[in-house]
């Protein structure tokens, strides 16, 4: 992961700004136990009272609500304080919240760590304010692509680093020792300096008057973010036993390595595509296309090779969806106080997830495994349907 971030960050950097390296860094450290537990909760469960695990969907999302509903006031707060400071608050927090979880001995007090975890944590949006305070235009979209790339390497790598341990050490209990990776990322993030005052914009609370074309564009990041993540996190809970259920002989090692592809593919080719982009309208429309056959394709798939492809297809519109967002973001956070700004941009995103969410439960109990993808993909096409026929302002001047 290390190797591939350092590749594609260069360019951000440019022998100028090697913070990128660092709040990148800090967040894949920091990302392990919040991104590689959740599977483990059916696993989880049991230790604390609940031998079905029937509790599992409603905690997998609990930190996802929290964490949406906290993050518009910790931006604002990142405004007014610090956005370094708030930062560090982020990754001290998700420590304080893993300590808990790992002591729980009941649901109760396990939900209650969870809760923690989304109030107290949102280390992904203030790593967002924090790089929008420091950096702006072309620049600040290239650092949101290197920080994406290292969401999605946490993504692919911590699951797979859980399991490995797991024979040793329950994942209940590694969240005990996981919670040194936040305060480790803590005191990297401990020596960068406050962004410069220079980048400081608006009022102290970060409100200022906005014109009606700087309302429109937020509204459209705002409604691309939420939709944009309901189209992709729809197909991860259920694409496992869509995959069991399609090549039952497969091993889980490559099934995981199916649900991972995707992702691996935005580390790969995320930064060439970034550094072709001027624009948010094109990538933002072809990505979606890709989503909308990329997904449709997972429903009729039977076979590896087409699976493959599916998913193949699924981390080109991932790349472009994602790639086309941050311009968008990096055009908004022009005049605008970053910490607002992205705290808001997370609430939305995290409202998508937890739409994709219930969705995606709908959807299997109602038709099967294969339903929650071809929800996504019909979603996907609606949206550039939308586009093609009111002729959208994302595309407009290009």
């Amino acid at each position: 992961m290390s190797a591939t971030l350092e590749r594609a960050a260069k360019p951000v950097a440019s022998g100028t700004d090697r913070r990128v390296y660092a709040v990148a860094g800090s967040y894949f450290v920091a990302s392990f136990a919040a991104l590689g537990l959740p599977p483990y909760l059916t696993e989880i469960l049991p230790e604390l009272g609940d031998p079905t695990a029937r509790w599992a969907g409603v905690l997998y999302v609990v930190p996802t609500v929290f964490g949406g509903l906290g993050a518009p006031l910790w931006g604002r707060l990142a405004d007014r304080f610090g956005r370094k400071r708030l930062l560090l608050r982020a990754q001290l927090g998700l420590a304080i919240a893993f300590v808990v979880a790992g002591t729980a001995d009941s649901i109760p007090m396990f939900t209650a760590a969870l809760v923690l975890q989304g109030v107290l944590g949102g280390t992904f949006a203030a790593s967002n304010g924090y790089l929008g305070g420091t950096l702006h235009g072309s620049a600040l979209a290239r650092a949101l692509t290197v920080l994406q790339g290292s969401a999605r390497a946490a993504l692919v790598c911590a699951p797979i680093a859980v399991g490995l341990l797991s024979p040793w050490l329950t994942p209940h209990r590694q969240y005990l020792v996981l919670a040194v990776l936040p305060l480790a990322a803590a005191l990297i993030l401990a020596w960068l300096p406050e962004p410069d005052s220079a980048r400081e914009t608006g009022s102290a609370t970060g409100a200022r008057p906005l014109e009606d074309s700087a309302r429109a564009a937020l509204r459209r990041l705002f409604a691309v973010e939420f939709v944009f993540v309901f189209t992709t996190v729809i197909s991860f809970p259920y694409l496992i036993a869509l995959v069991g259920d399609r090549l039952p002989g497969l091993s889980p090692l490559a099934a995981g390595g199916l649900f991972a592809l995707p992702h691996l593919v935005y580390l790969v080719i995320s930064l060439p595509v970034q550094h072709r982009c001027r624009a948010a309208g094109r990538p933002i429309v072809l990505g979606f296309g890709c989503l909308a056959v990329g997904l449709a394709a997972h429903a009729v798939a039977d076979s590896l090779i087409e699976l493959v492809a599916a998913r193949l297809l699924l981390g080109i519109g991932l790349t472009l969806g994602l790639v086309g967002r941050n311009i968008l973001a990096a055009d908004c956070a022009r005049d605008r106080a970053p910490g607002g700004l992205f705290g808001s941009l997370e609430f939305f995103a995290k409202a998508g997830a937890v739409a994709a969410g219930l969705a995606a439960t709908a959807a299997n109990a109602a038709f099967g495994p294969a339903a929650p993808a071809l929800v996504g993909g019909v979603t996907a096409l609606l949206v550039v349907l939308s586009v093609s026929v009111r002729r959208s302002p994302l595309t407009r001047g290009e």
